[in-house]
């Protein structure tokens, strides 16, 4: 089919610089950061923000979001591939999660006062890091979880920190409006610019969902082409 149905609130116009491919990956990537980083954490212009996890879609929109957004911004990833998209999508600290020791590198970079925010990909194997790594009243945001963690609570206790739970489907018509608003500002500016690692035919959605699923370290979105 060449033309489908939807409702008016639902559709949205896609920036004249970005490309219908790039316009694939702003829905859930951005609308996702953007909730994180503002509805949620309440995130503000100065704060230190690490994105654990960068480089795929979700971790890019927020590098460029809190970078836009008057943010000293941090990222992680694990390849040097990864490190180097990080980097360009405007994070002034990268390091390489995969590496025995990064988190020390993080608090160096800090001068050992910890971030005031972290956004969360992969929350079972670094929340417990989080909470080390989070400055006095420090937030994280948690975007991606795939199991259960164990914590040690007095890690938040001590520092009167928070954990916040992220979900882009409790998002209101009002929170809607404004982040629809904010991201076609960005995209207007070229301060937001979505990153489209790989493309498929739609013949091969099933070769795509491997890539998904096996490929170690994320390079922007996956988009499939009709």
């Amino acid at each position: 089919a060449e033309y489908t149905v939807a409702e008016e609130d639902t559709t949205f116009q896609l920036a004249d610089r970005l490309s219908f491919q790039q316009g694939a990956g702003i829905g859930t990537p951005y609308m996702t950061a953007y909730r994180a980083l503002f509805h949620r954490a309440h995130g503000k212009p100065g704060e230190t923000v690490l994105v654990h996890g960068a480089s795929g879609g979700v971790g890019l929109a927020a590098v460029q979001l809190a970078k836009a957004h008057g943010m000293v911004v941090m990222g992680t990833a694990g390849s040097n591939e990864g490190m180097e998209l990080v980097r360009k999508s405007g994070a002034s600290h990268v390091f390489n999660h995969r590496e025995e020791g990064y988190t020390d590198k993080i608090m160096e970079a800090t001068s050992g006062s910890g971030v005031n925010l972290i956004v969360e990909m992969l929350a079972n194997v670094n929340l417990e890091k989080d909470l080390e790594l989070l400055a006095r009243h420090g937030r994280v945001a948690v975007v991606g979880n795939r199991g259960p963690t164990n914590i040690n609570a007095r890690a938040a206790m001590t520092k009167e920190t928070s954990i916040i739970g992220v979900m882009l489907y409790h998002m209101d018509a009002k929170e809607l409006g404004e982040t629809v608003s904010a991201l076609y500002a960005g995209f207007t500016q070229g301060t937001l610019s979505p990153v489209v690692g790989r493309e498929y035919p739609l013949e091969q959605a099933g070769e795509a969902h491997r890539d998904v699923i096996e490929t170690k370290g994320a390079l922007g979105k996956i988009v499939l082409t009709i």
